[in-house]
Parts: structure tokens; sequence; C-alpha cells
């Protein structure tokens, strides 16, 4: 039982992060750190001389940008001096193989280096959490440079525990450890890679690895952490489902030109909230009848909601009453049982047959007042019931907050710019480098009054943007990110020859007669943006409680069809819904973009009462790209090199999402968008299932090759233009820095088969988007925006980038146009004014916006009645399960109806 990694996806379902500098293999582990050795060296601590040739992963930079107006801006960045001495680093590893979680591994090598072995590991080293240990001298092991220890962690017996050896104890664990030195890192690789003279390989990913594990090992050892950041109590909220939010901070070591910097921001940590076991049972299931868990006969889909929460949750073992002698010991929640204490029995140590609620009687003279609850089965087997076990506080929910609670963690997490930038000066206290005994023995040295980096920043010109015919003004140029659609067409609207309204809600909370004011508000929207209606009285239907969705919405389209003379079905079905409406909404969109084919847009009947113009003008939005228009496009002569005739180009965003952590055996989804038309404006759209937690996308080469061809069909088809595109940017999400060499080894080769397969000699570009960065700028008062946050169009491409690549938080992998860095900046930003649904520039390009939407809504190709669990019973699977539900989950899988594959029905 070594220390191990937690399993790859523990705490997140969207990819890796995009920071830099963090421990091998992204968030969940992943495969050791090779031993380092630089370019050119002789050894693992060589450097190569001055004339070595300098490699990148990506683009290597050789310019920066210069257009754009200035503004001077702070960061949550603070510089840090690096280490002079020699950092020696250990592999950790046991020949008993098993996975343990970082907790317990930070407990393992925190009592080998206090109480096992003190003298050898003076001063202390550092340690990950899982397989990397790093030393500020070389550890006394001899000419075999390894050396194996036995460390004991004493576990006290706990009472209260049923079933597998009842409430005799547990021995004292022994953990073998295993050292083994496998490099050393002299920094001053770090000093030549930050001045761009070394080539980013091995010794310098590890020596980052090995900084930012010095700084994270002191709050490690104190607080609740995951990965990069820890977590206090110093400030928290309730949300209720038995959740507390604690405030937390982030933290990494970044390489920047010419220095090396610690990113510091403030995080939130979704913690368990502390207490009887049963009380939050009842917070989470909303109820205080805990009755429902204990139905017979059949899955309780309450009992499956709450292992999914309580799985993995440590508690500790208390009967109620009695006085406790000693500190338990905490156990892992592993499920909950299908019967209840009176109903589950066992082998007594005495060979004789009881039960749970019996043996609680007769050796601890306890009466059980739920024995029909489920009870507790924890890591050792052991049955414990529900009542007599408390959550302790501190403890970190590593699974998605449910849908009802984002809201309280949006509105905890969010502060604004400048309440952020104190938050995070105060943070520097909490993080204490200075009184790190691991910062200090190191070397690495941050002013205690360190000021925030500050830098100067770029604020881009929008582009102008075309409307249609019929527009008092044809272009218009945006203001602080934002304009209005007041007297303008769009660039393309639809016209709409019949279509139908679908109530979902209540007739007494949705009457006849709002349901004709909300259709006529609509009918003057569409009129405003330019739409041709043919039928201005739309049927209108109430569906009943007990009614199908889907036979429901066949049903009217049936009443469509007729009311017009049997001359067609709808073009569009508008569906009015209830709150809480995320199971109904799967189901109308499954009818509409998988099995028939048809435009839904689906309206909260809360909203669309009484709504005023502006509302039914945004789901206008939504309404005209979902029937094949356009709303609006670039300028050509804003934007010449997104637009360029003679370069036809189409700009593809790409993404991959994970299931929930703690889903076993449920699939990861991939998605790609590209545009088809010559203005980068009109997108088509493709979602596959693979394989759980995979990053890199299978199916991007049959992907990318129709793609392809319905871009070179609507050019020639609609457009009357050449076919064949000459450039493809390929926006990539998801992805960390450590994966940036697999998409040029992975999807890259697939990117140019598809082009190869299609026809086409497309120069490429790849560039990945970094969201999930904990990169702030804020800006002086008199160039924020109303909100407080830099502008628009704000770019940063100096002082704190990658010292060598092309990179403004989007990282240029591959370039086979030569953009410069004016140019591709520039259309990047231009792409973030194309996305349909608003009048606002967005943070991303659209079409990796897109992508991620395209992703999040793979649920709506399975059929809703087919009984797929997205989120799985919680309980840790075998790898055969595994398996098994993840074949099922791609059998269960539906394309996309043929109709929707040429709009965007994703908007």
């Amino acid at each position: 039982m070594p220390p191990r990694a937690a399993p790859s996806g523990s705490g997140g379902n969207r990819g890796a992060p995009r920071g830099r500098g963090g421990a091998r293999g992204g968030r969940g582990g992943g495969p050791a750190i090779p031993p380092a050795r630089a370019q050119g060296a002789g050894t693992a601590a060589g450097l190569p001389d001055s004339s070595s040739h300098v490699t990148t992963v990506g683009v290597k930079r050789t310019a920066f940008g210069t257009s754009g107006r200035a503004i001077q801006v702070h960061t949550n960045h603070f510089e840090v001096k690096i280490p002079e001495g020699h950092i020696h680093h250990y592999d950790v590893i046991s020949p008993s193989e098993k996975t343990l979680p970082a907790r317990l591994n930070m407990e393992i090598i925190a009592r080998l280096q206090t109480v096992t072995a003190p003298q050898i590991f003076t001063p202390r080293a550092v340690y990950d959490g899982r397989k990397n240990m790093f030393a500020a001298r070389e550890l006394p092991f001899g000419p075999s440079h390894a050396h194996e220890f036995e460390v004991t962690l004493v576990d006290p017996p706990s009472p209260g525990e049923a079933g597998r050896g009842g409430d005799a104890g547990r021995l004292p664990k022994v953990y073998k450890v295993k050292l083994t030195h496998v490099a050393t890192i002299n920094p001053e690789v770090l000093a030549r890679f930050l001045q761009g003279k070394q080539s980013h390989d091995n010794t310098v990913l590890t020596a980052i690895t090995a900084l930012n594990v010095v700084i994270r090992m002191e709050p490690s050892l104190k607080y609740p952490f995951n990965v990069r950041s820890f977590f206090t109590d110093r400030e928290k909220k309730e949300i209720g489902s038995g959740i507390v939010l604690w405030r937390g901070y982030f933290q990494s070591v970044r390489p920047a030109i010419n220095r090396m910097l610690i990113n510091v921001d403030i995080s939130t940590g979704a913690m368990y909230k502390p207490g009887p076991l049963l009380q939050i049972a009842r917070e989470h299931l909303e109820t205080n009848d805990l009755g429902v868990l204990a139905q017979q006969g059949g899955v309780s889909r309450e009992r499956v909601k709450l292992q999914r929460f309580l799985s993995g949750v440590r508690i500790i073992v208390e009967i109620p009453g009695q006085r406790q002698t000693a500190r338990r010991p905490a156990r892992v929640v592993k499920r909950l049982t299908a019967s209840g204490a009176s109903d589950l029995s066992f082998v007594n140590r005495e060979g004789k047959q009881t039960t749970v609620e019996q043996y609680f009687k007769t050796a601890h003279n306890y009466t059980l007042r739920f024995p029909k609850l489920p009870c507790v089965e924890v890591g050792s087997g052991a049955i414990i019931p529900m009542e007599c076990c408390t959550i302790f506080e501190g403890q970190i929910m590593r699974k998605q907050v449910p849908p009802e609670r984002t809201k309280d963690v949006l509105d905890f997490a969010t502060k604004k710019p400048m309440d952020r930038l104190n938050s995070i000066r105060a943070g520097l206290g909490a993080l204490a480098y200075g009184q790190s005994e691991y910062v200090r023995q190191f070397g690495m040295i941050v002013q205690p009054n360190a000021a925030p980096v500050s830098l100067q920043a770029r604020v881009l010109d929008p582009p102008v943007l075309q409307y249609g015919q019929g527009s008092r003004q044809l272009t218009i140029k945006p203001r602080d990110g934002a304009w209005n659609m007041i007297d303008k067409k769009f660039f393309k609207p639809v016209t709409i020859n019949r279509w139908c309204v679908a109530v979902f809600e209540r007739q007494s909370r949705f009457r006849a007669d709002l349901a004709e004011e909300m259709v006529r508000g609509l009918l003057q929207s569409f009129a405003s943006v330019g739409i041709t209606v043919h039928e201005t009285d739309p049927v209108i239907k109430w569906a009943n409680s007990n009614d199908q969705v889907a036979s429901f919405l066949r049903a009217l389209g049936g009443d469509c069809f007729r009311k017009n003379g049997n001359r067609g079905g709808p073009d569009l079905i508008v569906a009015i819904m209830p709150e809480a409406s995320a199971d109904l909404y799967m189901r109308v969109k499954h009818f509409g973009d998988i099995t028939q084919g048809v435009a839904t847009q689906c309206l909260k009947s809360s909203k669309c009462t009484r709504a005023k113009p502006q509302y039914f003008a945004n789901v206008c939005l939504k309404i005209n790209v979902k029937l094949g228009g356009i709303n609006t496009v670039p300028d050509s002569r804003s934007v010449p090199v997104l637009t360029d005739p003679h370069n036809p180009t189409i700009v593809m965003g790409a993404d991959v999402i994970h299931p929930a952590p703690g889903a076993d055996g449920r699939p990861s989804f991939t998605a790609l968008v590209g545009n088809v038309d010559s203005d980068t404006a009109k997108y088509i759209a493709d979602c596959r299932v693979q394989t759980s937690r995979q990053e890199m996308i299978d199916d991007l080469e049959e992907m990318a090759t129709a793609m392809i061809r319905m871009y070179q069909g609507y050019r020639t088809g609609v457009e009357k233009k050449p076919g064949n595109p000459k450039r493809i940017i390929f926006y990539r999400d998801g992805v960390s820095e450590g994966q940036f060499a697999h998409v040029l080894d992975y999807e890259l080769p697939q990117l140019k088969r598809a082009c190869a397969a299609a026809g086409v000699q497309a120069k490429i570009t790849v560039i990945v988007v970094g969201k999930r960065h904990h990169v702030r700028f804020f800006p002086s008062q008199n160039d924020a925006d109303r909100s407080g946050n830099c502008p628009a169009g704000t770019v940063i491409d100096k002082d704190i980038v990658h010292p060598t690549e092309f990179d403004f938080y989007l990282h240029v992998l591959y370039d086979e146009n030569n953009f410069t860095p004016d140019s591709l900046q520039a259309l990047s930003f231009a792409l973030c004014h194309v996305y349909a649904r608003s009048t606002r520039s967005v943070s991303i390009p659209a079409p990796v916006y897109y992508a991620d939407i395209v992703c999040s809504r793979a649920k709506n190709h399975y059929d809703p009645d087919g009984h797929m669990d997205f989120e799985g019973s919680g309980v840790t699977l075998e790898d055969s399960q595994k398996n098994s539900q993840l074949e099922a989950f791609k059998a269960g899988f539906r394309p996309l109806n043929q109709a929707m594959r040429k709009v965007m029905y994703f908007s």
C-alpha cells in the first residue's frame, strides 16, 4: 500500500487545468516525470552550452504585438527568487502497489520524516502526495542511491462496527516506502530557460514542479487541499444540501520572461458540512423523513442520490449517548447497504448468525432508533448504522455541486476586481512563504511585502460588424464590448412558414391570454429583425402532466400539419417550460435535434410572461441561426486577415468534456465546430462519445473531413464561390501545457489526413485556448469598464507569458500560415464578436464557446427513456464493470438528425 496518486480526473469534469508549472500528469497523477536530462548535457545536472539550439513545444515567439492603445494593469503575480543550490529528485514507490489518497500519502511521508527516520531527513524534503519527492541535499542512501523504509501508522480500535471482524479494532498499519534518487536538478537551467537560452525539456519541467511542491508543502500539511489550492475556514458559507463553501488560495510557480513568478488567486472549496450523518442526509435530500431510504424491492432513487454524495467521505463512529474514551480513527464511506440494520445479518466472531441491530444491542448495549434505515459500509467492509456516524470538519467534496446550488457557489466565488486583489494580497499572509521552513531551506525568497506585478497591456480595436439590408445602419462598431440591435435587420434572416407552441406549464400558471401575448411579442420581434413569418396564429397546446413528451410533440406537429392544409409540419416548435425543467428540456431537445430534425426553442414561463421587447429580441438571435440564418458578420475591411477572399478560411473549435469525479464507467464527449461560410459566422457541429477521461479526440479525422466537405458544399452551392479552403485555424480547448505535445502528435496528423481525404491543401494553425488559468488583471480606475474589469479586447503578450513560445493566453502550437502577433490577436478578438446568442463580445473565440456547449449537451443524444445514468451510483466499479457500462453508453449514443447538421441547433 504505497503512496500513490488518486485516480485520474479527481477534482473536475472539464479536463486538466490550463495553468502551467503544475505537478506532472495534470491533476490526477499520471506517469512519473522522466529523469531530468537537459538537451546537450552529459549528466542530469549538466547544462547545455550557450550555442545550443533552443527547441519549443509550440511556435517560437519571434515578435510581440504592437496594435491597440496601451494601459497599465496589475496582475496577481509576485516575483520569487529561484534556488541556487542543486535539487535532488526522488521517485516514491512501494513494492505493494495500491492507490492511496494524497492526504494519506502526505501523512505517511510526514511520519517517515519526523518519527521513522528524522536523522536522514534533516532538513526535511518536500513531497507532492504522489510519486515525487525533492530534497535540498542528497539523502544518505549510499552507492545504491535508494532506500526502503517501513512506516507505521497507529490506527486505534473503533467501537460500533459490525461485520468482518466486529469490534476487535485493527493492528497498526505498516507502509513500505521506497525512495530512489532519479535526478539532480541544477537551478541554473531555470535561469537559462527564463532568459530564452534553454529548451523547455524534462529538466525544466521537473525543476518547476519541484518549486511548486516546495511552496505547497507547508499548507498541504496544515489545511485541506486539492492539487493547487488549499482551503481555510476563515471565510465560509453554508449553501444547503449538506455543503459548506470555504475560501481557498491557489498558488502556482510560473515561468515568465526573465523572471520566475508565483501566481496567487483566491479559490472556492465545496466541503461536507460537519455533523451527525443523519442530519446531513436530511439536508442533502431536503426531507425530514428518511423513510424514503428504506424502500424495499427495487432501487430507492433517494438512496442512490445520497450514496453518490457520501461515497468517499470520512466518518467517525460514535455511539449516541456513550462517552468516547479516545480519538476514533476515520472510516471511509464506500456505499450504503440496500437493507436496514434489522434485516442485515452476518456471522459474528462466535460463529453465530446475527443482525446488525442485534449486534449493537448485545455488544454495545445500544438500541437503534432507526433500524430500518440503510447502514454505511466502509472501506474495510464493516457495517455501521447511519445514526452512529459523524462527518468531521474540513473534508473537500470532490464531486460536482448539485445544479440547484451552482448560483450559491458563484455568488460566494465572485468578487469585484479590487476586492479580489485585496483578498489576494491578504492571502500572502496565509501562504506565509517567509515562515515556511521548506521555502527557506530551498532558498526560495518571496518578499513579505511583495507588490503585485505591474505591466503594460494593450486594448485592441473591435471589429466593425455588418447587418442586413433594411437596417438603419448597415455597420456598427461595438463600444465597451457591446452593441444593440435597434433598427437593425439580421445579415441573413430566415423565413418561418409554419410553427407551433407547446406549453408544459400548468394552464393556471400560463393562461391562454399570456400565451397569445407571448406570440404577439415574438411576432413583433421577428418583424423588427427581418424574419418573415407566414403563420401569425400558430397552434398552441397545453400538455398534461401524464403526457409523454415525444408523443405530445408529435401530435402537436400533426395539428400544425393539418391546420396548414397538409403542406408540411412546423419549422419551429416553441416550448414553454416550468421552473426546474432539466429532464423536460432534455426530452424536448432529443425530440427536435435527434429524432425529428425540427428546431426547438425553450422559454421559461416566468421569463416570457409579459416580457419586454429586448427579451424577445434575444430569443430571435437564437431562433434565426437555428433555422439556418446568419445574425451578423465581421466587416471584411475591418478584419481582412479573417475574410480574405484569396485565402478562404475554416475556423474550427474543438473540446472534450469528462464525466464528474467518481462517475466510473461514464464516457467522455468530444465536439468539433466549424464555419461553412466566407464570413466565419455560420457554424456547424459534430459530437461523439469516446473512452472515459481520454483527452485526445479519437474521431477528429472523420469529423474534420465531414466539416471540410460541408464547407465546400456551402461555398459552391450557396455562395457560388470556389470551395476549397486555403487555411484552417484550429482552436483547441481543454488541454493543459503537459498535453500540448499530444495535440501535435495525435490531433494535428488527423487534421492533415482530413484535408487529404477532402482533396484540399490548406495551411493549418493550431491554437490552445487557456480558459481556466488563475491569472487575473486589474486595471486602474480610469481604464476599467463599468464592472471594474479590464476593457474588452485587452491583450497581454509580454512580461508574464511563456519565456520562449508564442503565447498571449492563447498558446500557438503550430502555424503554417505564419501569422504575425497582431494579425492573430485581431483575428481571435474578431471571432469573439460572432457569438450568435448575444450582442456582446465573449471572452473566447465563438467556435470554442460553441464546442463547449455542444459537449455539455451530449446527454441529449441519448433516449430519455433509456435510463442512462450519467452520474453513477458513487460506488467504485471493477474494470470489467466500467468497460461494460462504457460500451453501453457508446452503443446508446444517437447521432444528430441529418436536418440539424447544417444549422446552429446548439445556439
